[in-house]
């Protein structure tokens, strides 16, 4: 039984790998815009990185830049460069996940932030991840239990639970997980990491009631990975019990991490919310465009 298991696992890598090798590299990078005093700007980077920029600061959520991910390639080119970033002030990752802490991202950050002012950025990260990332460049690295909060300059960003799990490698379960609802005294964005849908999703909502919402639609099939991720429908029904005014969504079309067709995911985001009577509140943005609030 467990041989016809690794069997059947190699298998589907196997697939995975093929498409991702076959498979043309698409999208273009853009300069990023920015945004104004007392707006809110967001940029989808790709897969669930985010550029924000609220209360006259700089974020970057989940940066991954990689050109492959192992033995995945990237799909969809990154949305920006680094080196075309302003200075960053804080970076924030939502949990030890390859595809989501990536190593050479995080230390170029630092490094190209330090170039241009002489300083280097804060690191957010959830508990036991500091062992990760301490040896990046950061100024400080701060871990976060969830529903505790710390302020960047007029921007407070909260961690908040998620339903999901934080190893790095197979067995270093101890690791912290979590998303992040980033506010300023105008704005709130709730960046979910990965997570399937759970009953946080209102309670998360009731407590901190993010405008917007940066929500995972992506790495649902087979049907056993919604333990663990959210389907577009999942998605949309968290998006329901935030009440917030807008959904965008993440972690799709990068890389080729699951079995659904990779245009699949938005597809049925957008059906669903139609049939909903939603789509007025989805927004699908493409990398390297910026949205100004």
């Amino acid at each position: 039984m467990l041989n016809r298991s690794i069997r059947r696992k190699a298998r589907q890598l196997g697939r995975l790998i093929k498409h991702s090798a076959l498979t043309p590299r698409t999208g273009t990078t853009k300069f990023p815009v920015l945004s104004g005093s007392g707006q809110l700007g967001v940029t989808f980077i790709g897969h669930s990185s985010f550029f924000l920029q609220l209360a006259g600061k700089k974020f970057v959520i989940d940066p991954n830049f990689a050109q492959w991910l192992f033995v995945l390639k990237r799909l969809r080119r990154p949305g920006l460069r680094i080196a075309d970033l302003p200075p960053i002030d804080a970076v924030l990752v939502s949990h030890a996940h390859f595809d989501h802490l990536h190593r050479p991202s995080l230390r170029a950050i630092a490094r190209a932030t330090r170039r241009q002012s002489g300083r280097a950025p804060v690191l957010i990260v959830p508990e036991h991840l500091r062992d990760l990332v301490f040896d990046l460049g950061y100024e400080r690295v701060i871990e976060l239990p969830w529903w505790q909060t710390v302020r960047i300059g007029e921007a407070e960003i909260t961690a908040v639970p998620a339903n999901h799990w934080g190893a790095r490698i197979i067995r270093d379960m101890h690791r912290g997980f979590c998303g992040f609802v980033l506010r300023s005294s105008k704005h709130s964005v709730y960046h979910s990491g990965d997570t399937a849908y759970f009953s946080g999703f209102a309670e998360i909502g009731r407590r901190l009631s993010p405008k917007i919402a940066l929500l995972p639609i992506g790495a649902y099939q087979p049907p056993s990975f919604r333990a663990v991720h959210a389907s577009p429908e999942d998605a949309l029904r968290g998006f329901g019990d935030l009440q917030a005014g807008l959904m965008i969504p993440m972690h799709y079309g990068t890389f080729k991490l699951s079995q659904e067709p990779m245009d699949e995911p938005v597809r049925r985001l957008l059906d669903e919310a139609g049939r909903l009577n939603l789509l007025d509140r989805v927004l699908v943005l493409e990398e390297g465009v910026t949205r100004v609030f």
